[in-house]
């Protein structure tokens, strides 16, 4: 998947105003960068962790859970991100709009793709720390790991594989399957089915 990068500033008013072309617009930093549709991979991995965060945390009423394209504006920046999969809780739930989110959501979470990586391992991380952002997932589809970045009262950094604890605050109240999310078994099966 490529990602195209434009060098002249461009504010968010202009994107607003290009045709819906099925790709997703983030304005990071100055920065406009548009990434095509993910691949078929990309999109399951993003279907189990979703069905895993609504079982979790949205069945349980402990919030909402949203997946690509649904925009994040961060209040007193530029800033605007699509993110493949985030979640708002319900103590922060009036930063939900119609259109958008605008406000910091409790959980972001980022697949990598090539040409992804540098950019949710870069500024990203950076956006997200600032912004007040809890949570940050980068989920590896290669080396099948989810690296998650607390910010705020408990910072740190976590690797995970197996079995990955979803926690609000300090609270664990669940964990994902990771075998089941990046299982390549599961992706052959849903092959032969389409």
């Amino acid at each position: 998947m490529s990602t195209m990068q434009t060098e002249t500033p461009t504010t968010w008013e202009d994107v607003l105003r290009m045709p819906d072309d099925g790709n997703r617009y983030e304005f990071i930093g100055g920065r406009l960068y548009v990434t095509p549709a993910p691949v078929t991979r990309h999109q399951r991995i993003s279907k189990r962790l979703q069905a895993a965060l609504m079982r979790i945390l949205e069945d349980k009423g402990r919030g909402e859970v949203f997946y690509a394209p649904f925009l994040i504006e961060f209040p007193g920046t530029a800033d605007r991100v699509q993110p493949d999969l985030f979640f708002v809780s319900d103590e922060r739930r009036e930063i939900i709009g119609e259109k958008q989110v605008l406000g910091a959501p409790d959980l972001v979470v980022e697949i990598l793709s090539p040409s992804t990586a540098h950019r949710d391992r870069g500024i990203k991380l950076d956006l997200y720390a600032r912004c007040g952002v809890r949570q940050y997932w980068i989920v590896d589809p290669v080396e099948d790991v989810v690296d998650v970045w607390r910010f705020g009262d408990e910072p740190g950094h976590e690797r995970f594989s197996g079995e990955l604890p979803v926690r609000l605050r300090a609270e664990r109240v669940g964990e994902v399957d990771l075998d089941e999310v990046f299982s390549r078994h599961l992706d052959l099966w849903e092959t032969r089915e389409e």
